[in-house]
């Protein structure tokens, strides 16, 4: 691991090797005893595939210290993890106008359409980082049988719960946005709400994601389920 300044703000400790799910859980492991320190001057720290950025105010504590501390906990036995991973459930409507790129993810693959369903509903996607957009997943995970190369020329407007597909990675839009993935179907829940402030993600680092296939009619029910408050997509892993 290296550790390094990121301006007068921040720190940037990285890990050696290629990202894979063992790095996930080392870097899991050193956020959970991060959050468990008391660290003078502490503000936040953002995981990614292969990093941990944490910020500190420089008026309480100066650079060498704080870089101290993170050397002691980087220290530690990061090789697992203390708590439990959760497991959330996604329903989509795969296809149609909720999936309007899911022939053409079929056709570069030489499958048929619901072979891409079938695909990819098998892995349990790992949730390396939240980035992009607030509450967008980077997915660990997909088949390389369905991977596609982004589309041409990118969409002005995706809406919020479009599941895609781009290259060797899947993901769900949170928000409207730009986009130039592979739309394969849609999800009723919601991946962020701002009125809820920090407790408005869906996905935190480290979930395990399960995507199942809905029909039309289950997809708005659970909308208006999601819509009262009372869907539960959680289940302990």
């Amino acid at each position: 691991m290296k550790i390094q300044p990121v301006g007068d703000t921040a720190v940037k400790l990285s890990f050696s090797g290629k990202a894979s799910v063992e790095m996930n859980r080392m870097i899991r492991q050193f956020c959970e005893e991060l959050d468990a320190a008391s660290i003078t001057g502490l503000i936040e720290w953002v995981p990614a595939f292969d990093s941990v950025t944490i910020y500190y105010d420089p008026w309480q504590v100066g650079y060498e210290e704080f870089k101290g501390r993170m050397e002691e906990i980087a220290g530690k036995d990061l090789s697992g993890t203390r708590s439990m991973s959760r497991v959330v459930h996604i329903p989509v409507l795969y296809g149609g106008e909720a999936g309007p790129d899911l022939h053409r993810v079929a056709e570069h693959n030489r499958l048929k359409p619901e072979e891409v369903i079938r695909i990819h509903q098998h892995p349990e996607y790992l949730v390396y980082m939240l980035g992009f957009l607030p509450g967008f997943p980077y997915l660990g995970g997909l088949d390389q049988r369905i991977a596609a190369p982004r589309l041409p020329e990118p969409r002005p407007r995706i809406e919020p719960g479009s599941v895609g597909i781009a290259h060797e990675q899947t993901g769900v839009y949170p928000l409207e946005s730009p986009g130039g993935w592979n739309l394969i179907g849609k999800t009723p829940l919601r991946l962020f709400d701002k009125q809820k402030g920090e407790e408005g993600f869906l996905f935190q680092a480290g979930d395990r994601v399960k995507f199942l296939s809905v029909s039309e009619q289950d997809f708005k029910q659970i909308e208006e389920q999601v819509e009262h408050g009372i869907y539960e997509v959680y289940s302990g892993g």
